[in-house]
């Protein structure tokens, strides 16, 4: 029987342990990824992808679908566990060795090639953003600056980087789905 994400989530809220597996054979490779990028390191990638499933399982990070899809929610949460896990680990002054036991990470074919025309599909749109749009989206989600660290960085205050970030976001969806209807882009909204 097929469930999507929310179903799952809802049955990991209720102890479901499949629920979460499900989630985790669904996410894992998505979520190393994005977690990598930001690490730069496997071992505290892994960490991350951890940290984020034991805040599923442990409630600390709680989906609304009122505001969104699972996937996207899903992406954020680990975007920002990776940060938080990179920074505590700068904070500790830890570096780790390099583990030359340890496989590297190798995602599918299928999964480059849609990463790749999916990263295609995002740098247009990010081009129709206004410059001062596309440095702050830049800065917050290729970065990984908070608003407030941006707010500092580029001189302006805290409510017009949450304003900025909100309308770039409101006009990539937009084109984003206008990309999506011409070229068959695929769930990326």
């Amino acid at each position: 029987m097929f469930m999507n994400d929310e179903e799952l989530y809802q049955r990991l809220l209720n102890g479901d342990k499949e629920a979460l597996e499900a989630l985790y054979d669904k996410y894992e490779k998505l979520l190393f990824s994005m977690a990598y990028r930001t690490c730069q390191q496997n071992e505290m990638a892994e960490e991350a992808v951890q940290e984020l499933f034991l805040k599923l399982w442990t409630r600390r990070a709680k989906y609304d679908s009122t505001k969104g899809k699972f996937s996207s929610w899903l992406l954020t949460v680990m975007r920002y566990t990776a940060i938080d896990l990179l920074k505590k680990k700068e904070n500790q002054n830890y570096t780790l060795e390099d583990n030359k036991d340890y496989d590297e990470y190798e995602p599918s074919t299928e999964d480059l090639l849609e990463w790749k025309e999916r990263g295609e599909m995002l740098r247009k749109a990010v081009q129709t953003l206004s410059n001062e749009q596309a440095s702050i989206v830049n800065l917050f989600y290729f970065k990984g600056l908070t608003q407030r660290e941006i707010a500092d960085h580029l001189n302006l205050s805290l409510g017009t980087v949450k304003g900025r970030i909100r309308l770039a976001l409101k006009h990539l969806k937009k084109e984003l789905g206008q990309l999506k209807e011409k070229g068959g882009l695929g769930d990326v909204t």
